[in-house]
């Protein structure tokens, strides 16, 4: 049973639970801080993460590590991860019995690092985690209680990168992203009223 991410990795590193380990060059199992107080969880890896066996190392990547600049935190101050550890052929959209096998895999890790916040990136990923069949653009921005953390649905940086309105909406979450993670505890919400949106393009 593994207590730490490093344990975890290794159980997960020669996976052939699904066919995408036949596929895969590298497994993609996350990057970050293990104490992190923030977790961001994508849908899959891209070419550029089998390449590399890291997550969010492409444009998208690039464009994360600016929005985490932008309100005082560096990559390794947070944990990313996706909800498939490998990539599926051509990008294709991920498998309902690929997310069934891989998705305990994401559960454990976020057990096990404990975090306040659990971001996560586009649709797939925040209806993994919500349980629900969600539309990203109703919940993004918001938060929802989860086991022990919040969830906090924001829209994937990829889609910044194909419709740069969608900057001005991720800028805007980042601060609302800020101001739960400065909160003392999570048992201990803020109930001040919320400022108005700041809408700032980089």
């Amino acid at each position: 049973m593994a207590e730490t991410l490093a344990e975890f990795y290794e159980e997960l590193k020669d996976c052939q639970r699904c066919s995408l380990g036949k596929t895969r060059t590298n497994i993609v199992f996350g990057a970050g801080s293990e104490n992190a107080d923030l977790v961001f969880v994508g849908e899959a890896p891209g070419r550029n993460e089998d390449m590399q066996g890291k997550p969010f190392v492409g444009a998208a990547g690039q464009l994360l590590d600016k929005l985490l600049n932008s309100i005082g935190l560096e990559r390794s101050q947070v944990y990313i991860a996706n909800v498939l550890k490998c990539r599926p052929p051509q990008n294709r959209d991920p498998l309902p019995d690929e997310i069934e096998i891989c998705k305990p895999f994401l559960l454990k890790q976020i057990k096990i690092i404990g975090p306040k916040v659990v971001c996560t990136l586009g649709r797939f990923a925040t209806q993994v985690i919500l349980d629900k069949n969600a539309s990203i653009s109703k919940v993004r921005g918001k938060r929802f209680d989860g086991n022990g953390y919040y969830i906090f649905p924001i829209y994937h940086p990829a889609a910044a990168l194909y419709q740069r309105t969608n900057i001005v909406n991720l800028k805007a979450d980042f601060l609302k992203l800020k101001e739960i993670l400065s909160e003392k505890t999570i048992e201990e919400p803020s109930h001040q009223e919320e400022e108005p949106e700041q809408l700032m393009l980089f």
